[in-house]
């Protein structure tokens, strides 16, 4: 019988397993205490009470950026990652065992929404990693501020507070925001600061940022938008023209809106307003000079005193530019002279001429040529009704369809004259208000009636006139009608119906005899016919004495005709 007082080796095995917990090494994976039993160089000697010693470096007993205070006897707490190496030793982790510690009590601030403390230690990708005594987080970049932060490094290796965004225990993955927490607090200090403020009050602040729309006024917490519109009463393009980040300026409180925390706030409030009395100082048909400050489609603004613009319309830019754009006519930062047309000081209008400090060009026209004067101008258009002159002046003088030739239709005469062609033309009559000026081309030509003669007198076509002879040519003759009167041409077939009637050396210069107007040429000389005429007497013969169907002969007919003339 074997004595117990000399245990086997398979005694010595199993207390040993005993105190380890199991034979699987009950101490692996958990966090165990042991003591600092030596310092060697950068490595803590630990003893857990294993067979035999581990070694952890230093550096993990030490916050980021700081030295380990350890010494030998210190009791800490590490986690036993393998009970043996090959070595012999235990491998041991002080970083996983504040990593351990450090889940368990995030899992339980990140159920109740609580802030948690960290130290940022390192940048990586796309932000920077937190150490959150013990556990490492990532901070996007994003997070780190309300707004965009350019350099980091002040708010390195400083505990701050931190709120947890996600959590990933199995993954490893912890995603924290420093921002959440500053625009928790901003928007406290903001609640609190806003029941101190009121409508109406008078407060400086700094400029933090300037758009295009206005300026953010930093009230000491607290941010207002200073409007562009409520910079000054004069026109400002962008507020940069008046203020620049940093600036301490002086606003009034316009709005507060406490749901949204929004203020609104104003600095031409602050001074007097310039429209105070503007209908007496800008009375109707006052002349004054003012600078042009933007122009639109529909006119042009021009500022008559620092905070007071008026509206010259595209109608009252000029009297003779119709439908044109206002940037045409004028340009920004021009002196113009102006008319005040109308005022609305509560509508803060002012309606402004620039053509009524000009004298009116249809009046100007009307002394320099009355009705009957002769005027020269070049051919603008030509429309369907007539033909537009331009005239000096800038202004355009009509000449209708019927006043520009005589004897012809108006649709022919119109083919007479192109654009760009130099006419001369009498004027007819000018209409002021309508600005309307009558003009005719046919007065002018020789022979027509005087100016203010009835229209349509004179030598139209299928008239019978007494011509004579200036000219005898080949083909025809160069005649003139009366004694003074237009010239015009026969040609060699209008002679006479017979072919020994069309020689034209049957005739002698100033020989007359009758011929009948039957058109006009291209320069509104009329063209005579001596056949045309013998026909139409001929047809007028037998429209009256009768048909030859009616047994007369034609003889008889033109004999009786002949007779009744004489």
């Amino acid at each position: 019988m074997a004595s117990t007082a000399n245990p086997t080796r398979d005694d010595f095995a199993a207390l040993l397993n005993e105190s380890l917990g199991g034979a699987d090494g009950g101490f692996e994976g958990r966090v165990v205490k042991g003591t600092v039993t030596a310092l060697e160089n950068d490595l803590a000697v630990i003893d857990v009470g294993l067979k035999s010693e581990g070694r952890v470096p230093l550096r993990e007993f030490a916050a980021p950026g700081q030295k380990a205070d350890l010494k030998v006897g210190d009791e800490v707490e590490v986690y036993v990652d393998r009970v043996e190496n090959s070595n012999g030793e235990a491998m041991l982790s002080r970083d996983r065992a504040r990593r351990e510690a450090a889940w368990d009590k995030l899992e339980s601030e990140f159920a109740e929404n609580a802030r948690v403390e960290g130290v940022i230690f390192g940048r990586v990708k796309g932000g920077f990693t937190v150490d959150l005594d013990g556990a490492v987080a990532f901070l996007p970049g994003s997070q780190v501020d309300i707004r965009p932060v350019r350099d980091v490094t002040p708010l390195m290796d400083i505990p701050q507070p931190f709120q947890i965004l996600k959590m990933d225990r199995r993954r490893g993955n912890i995603v924290v925001s420093r921002r959440a927490i500053l625009e928790e607090t901003r928007a406290e200090q903001r609640s609190g600061l806003i029941q101190t403020l009121s409508e109406g009050q008078i407060i400086e602040g700094v400029v933090k940022n300037i758009t295009d729309y206005g300026a953010f006024v930093d009230l000491g917490g607290i941010d207002g938008l200073l409007h562009v519109t409520d910079l000054s009463y004069k026109r400002i393009n962008h507020p940069s023209e008046m203020i620049n980040i940093g600036d301490t300026v002086r606003v009034q409180i316009i709005r507060i809106n406490r749901d949204t925390q929004r203020i609104s706030l104003g600095m031409k409030q602050l001074e007097s307003d310039p429209w105070e009395g503007a209908s007496a100082k800008y009375p109707v048909g006052a002349k004054l000079s003012g600078r042009v400050t933007n122009i639109t489609e529909y006119g042009a603004f021009v500022e008559l005193e620092p905070g007071i613009e008026g509206l010259v319309h595209v109608s009252e830019m000029s009297w003779t530019k119709k439908n044109v754009h206002p940037g045409k006519i004028v340009s920004t930062s021009q002196e113009v002279d102006v008319i005040v047309l109308e005022v609305d000081a509560e509508k803060r209008r002012i309606s402004l001429g620039l053509k009524q400090a000009i004298s009116n060009p249809w009046e100007s026209f009307a002394e320099r040529h009355p009705v009957g004067s002769t005027v020269e101008g070049e051919v603008k258009n030509a429309t369907e009704f007539g033909l537009f002159i331009g005239l000096d002046g800038d202004v355009d003088g009509m000449v209708h369809m019927s006043d520009i030739a005589w004897g012809i239709s108006g649709e022919d005469a119109l083919n007479l004259h192109r654009k760009g062609e130099v006419v001369t033309a009498v004027v007819l009559d000018v209409d002021v208000e309508k600005e309307r000026i009558s003009l005719g081309m046919k007065q002018l030509e020789k022979g027509a009636p005087a100016a203010g003669a009835v229209r349509g007198s004179g030598i139209n076509k299928n008239e019978t006139v007494t011509v004579t002879v200036l000219e005898v040519r080949d083909g025809g003759l160069e005649v003139q009608a009366g004694d003074d009167g237009v010239t015009g041409f026969i040609k060699r077939s209008d002679l006479g119906r017979d072919r020994d009637e069309q020689r034209p050396d049957r005739f002698q210069v100033g020989q007359k005899f009758d011929a009948m107007v039957i058109g006009f040429d291209r320069s509104k000389k009329p063209n005579f016919s001596v056949k045309a005429l013998q026909i139409a007497e001929e047809k007028a013969a037998v429209a009256q004495y009768g048909s030859s169907d009616s047994g007369a002969s034609l003889g008889d007919i033109l004999g009786e005709a002949l007779k009744a003339k004489n």
